[in-house]
């Protein structure tokens, strides 16, 4: 799908802003309210919009701890990489898996209660032998910048 200035405009302000109103993202965007309507059904349709969802402040909410964990798979046959990831999609505190070129297989983002609940997780993963050799474990103990991602820079030709 071929994306112009005012398609990035619309995913620029819906990244930070996805509560905004068809009436106000128009607005924003420089476009009459059907105009913009037609354009953001176009693309939720293609499924770049691919949901919208609510940013929780966890630290208001409960005590929690969030783990970043770089793992390493004794197999890098395809059939262990999909038992790796079957495993981790069942597990509701592993919120993000990313599998990675390098040295590593996988970084996970872990958001639990504290570490021993953390460690537990940990345990399970390693007895239900799903290929994790080696995990590293990084705590997080301030979030620093946590923003979208950059339209404009990923999406050039939509500079005006």
């Amino acid at each position: 799908m071929k994306l112009d200035p005012r398609d990035i405009a619309i995913l620029s302000v819906l990244s930070t802003e996805g509560r905004i109103s068809k009436t106000a993202l128009a607005e924003r965007v420089n476009l009459g309210t059907s105009a913009c309507g037609d354009r953001l059904a176009r693309l939720e349709g293609a499924g770049i919009v691919a949901g919208y969802r609510a940013e929780v402040a966890l630290r208001r909410l409960a005590p929690h701890v969030t783990v970043f964990v770089l793992a390493e798979l004794s197999s890098h046959q395809a059939a262990a990489f999909q038992l790796f990831e079957a495993a981790i999609d069942r597990h509701d505190e592993i919120t993000g898996c990313w599998a990675l070129g390098g040295g590593y297989d996988y970084l996970l983002q872990v958001i639990t209660r504290d570490i021993d609940s953390y460690q537990r997780l940990m345990d399970v993963l390693l007895e239900d032998r799903i290929g994790l050799v080696r995990y590293f474990t990084y705590v997080v103990t301030k979030a620093v910048k946590n923003t979208p991602p950059p339209l404009t820079i990923l999406h050039p030709d939509s500079a005006d």
